[in-house]
């Protein structure tokens, strides 16, 4: 437990902004772990602490689970709770990204209107590996590798991860030694989902393998490049002023100077400002457009999600 504490209590800490801290609890052990440490570090640091689960109503008995999270932490302390019920059906993406994408609407507005602080996500440094794991096997570059973030502000609304740096096993021991009865959501274990089987498989035998410190050395490598791809951009964002500057669009021969790492970040924001969707603008698009810049041969336009297209006339990008 003191590992999961001690984690909690370095980000409110290290909170600046006053208001509540929301836990996001799903009922599983990690989140419960964290919403448990949460309820005891929070007061001791004079902050009030909350709770929100989500609903996204897709297994049988999903509401009472709900229920049963927003019960316990009405008797841990925690103040607001709520139960927040939500439709993922109809929304783009596979059943994961629907309801992932579902869940943070509803975090961020629950959060604003209690003027919360932030919201504390129970992702652990297990999470983490994983997800550096399924951001090598698609082939992802620095900002995948670099995992999930500590802090996300999404729309003005700071999504914090306190358990980056814990092992999953702490929070399973956390809420062994609470006498918490933690929910196991099958999806974790459903071969049909990819991340169940790094969980299950691709992780253990890597272990297996390389000995028990791959795990910590995934997320520590998550890390690093963060910082590395956090440097780049903002280096990416003063080179982005520097070429648009002078007429419409932005000059080829100060993009062509820019070293490559740089120059293909300039064009990725470029290309957001223009329109085109984040989830849509791939690797591809950016190698499309950085043509336009080292391998010019005349070619036609660049074709970007939404239907914007981008030309070379007269030494600029236009779009």
């Amino acid at each position: 437990m003191a590992a999961v504490r001690l984690a909690v209590r370095r980000v409110l800490t290290d909170l600046p902004v006053a208001g509540p801290v929301l836990v996001a609890c799903s009922g599983g052990p990690d989140s419960l772990a964290l919403a448990a440490a949460t309820a005891f570090v929070a007061p001791r640091l004079g902050r009030p602490a909350g709770l929100v689960t989500v609903d996204h109503g897709l297994q049988p008995g999903s509401a009472e689970r709900a229920d049963a999270v927003a019960a316990w932490a009405r008797t841990a302390g925690l103040d607001p709770v709520e139960v927040l019920r939500v439709r993922v059906d109809g929304r783009p993406g596979g059943p994961e990204a629907a309801a992932r994408g579902a869940r943070y609407e509803a975090l961020v507005e629950v959060a604003r209107r209690h003027h919360a602080a932030g919201v504390l996500l129970g992702h652990t440094r297990d999470d983490q590996a994983e997800t550096v794991l399924l951001a090598l096997a698609r082939g992802a570059g620095p900002r995948g590798l670099s995992g999930m973030p500590e802090r996300r502000d999404l729309d003005g609304v700071p999504l914090l991860r306190p358990l980056l740096d814990v092992a999953r096993d702490d929070t399973r021991a956390a809420c062994v030694a609470l006498g918490l009865d933690p929910w196991t959501d099958p999806h974790n274990t459903d071969p049909a989902y990819a991340r169940a089987r790094v969980r299950a498989d691709a992780l253990p035998a890597l272990v297996a393998a390389l000995g028990p410190g791959v795990v910590a050395n995934l997320a520590r490598t998550a890390r690093l490049l963060a910082a590395d791809t956090a440097a780049l951009d903002a280096l990416a964002d003063a080179a982005l002023a520097d070429v648009r500057a002078g007429g419409e669009g932005l000059s080829v021969g100060g993009l062509a100077a820019l070293p490559a790492a740089v120059r293909t970040r300039v064009l990725h924001a470029w290309a957001r400002e223009l329109g085109a969707a984040p989830a849509a603008l791939s690797q591809r698009h950016v190698a499309a457009l950085d043509a336009l810049v080292t391998g010019w041969r005349g070619q036609g336009p660049v074709h970007l999600p939404g239907g914007r297209l981008v030309h070379r006339r007269a030494g600029r990008l236009t779009g």
